[in-house]
């Protein structure tokens, strides 16, 4: 999943910026000699390393496409990792809305999209403007934190009949209480949700400068406290909610209200708003 890729229906070339080839971990023997230099719009000339044609797919399934684009592979620094230029996107009957931040394109049974996104177009011309020389690339992949766990962990099949269903576990609990919990993961494969329920993906909520920046100070400190840690998910997201106090303060919760009607209700019941 290659992410910052720029849509240019005025660049003339399909540009992949070489160290984000290198992080796509793609054999060397792909790429061909390039003696041509690519000229800009002002005459500034950039000399490319070499070219290569390679498999593009664009949108999610179903409503995806998969074409051959031949990129120009520059080794210089830049905020985007490539660049779709005019040509490839009038053979794929692409429309472009700079508005709504979306590419529209045809399929075989229709029409399929691919959306863009305010946070990364942000930060993409941050970097921008504090790009120098020795700035490299950005990463294929968003930056991952990753946790390591803190001892060491025993794979647990959670279905005899599916070994793909597994779980991992750590290894210095006492048995009793590993059979109890192994017990009770099984027992729990299955959510607990209506089976008329229907999965609903919220939209993003935008706040005032005011709650927006409430919410980052918020997120900073449980993160510095490792109260919580950030992760990495493209959709089913439940929105922060900011409710003010009686004092005049705000509280961020997380809005679990879709979750809570499709689950029943037990003698734990998960409140519509969880807050700290």
């Amino acid at each position: 999943m290659t992410r910052r890729v720029l849509v240019d229906n005025g660049s003339s070339a399909d540009i992949l910026h070489y160290s984000a080839f290198q992080k796509m971990r793609l054999g060397q023997d792909q790429l061909r000699p390039m003696n041509s230099p690519l000229v800009g719009f002002g005459g500034m000339k950039v000399q490319p390393t070499s070219t290569g044609t390679f498999p593009v797919v664009v949108g999610a399934y179903p409503q995806q496409i998969t074409k051959e684009v031949n990129f120009l592979v520059l080794d210089c620094s830049s905020s985007y990792n490539a660049i779709i230029g005019r040509t490839t996107l009038n053979s794929w009957k692409v429309v472009t809305s700079t508005y709504h931040l979306s590419v529209k394109f045809s399929i075989e049974y229709g029409v399929g999209q691919a959306q863009g996104g305010q946070l990364a177009i942000r930060e993409c011309y941050l970097a921008m403007l504090a790009m120098d020389e020795q700035v490299q690339t950005m990463s294929i992949e968003e930056r991952r934190v990753v946790a390591e766990p803190t001892e060491v962990l025993e794979d647990i099949s959670l279905d005899e009949n599916n070994l793909e269903k597994f779980t991992r576990i750590g290894t210095s609990m006492k048995e009793k209480t590993k059979q109890d919990l192994v017990q009770f993961l099984r027992k729990s494969i299955q959510l607990n949700v209506y089976p008329s329920s229907k999965p609903v993906h919220q939209k993003k909520m935008v706040f005032a400068p005011e709650r927006d920046n409430i919410v980052k100070e918020e997120v900073q400190k449980l993160t510095i406290t490792q109260f919580i840690r950030e992760v990495y998910y493209s959709d089913w997201l439940a929105n922060v909610m900011m409710v003010k106090k009686a004092n005049g303060k705000w509280r961020m919760c997380v809005d679990f209200i879709d979750l809570n009607k499709a689950c029943p209700k037990d003698s734990y019941p998960l409140y519509a708003l969880i807050s700290w």
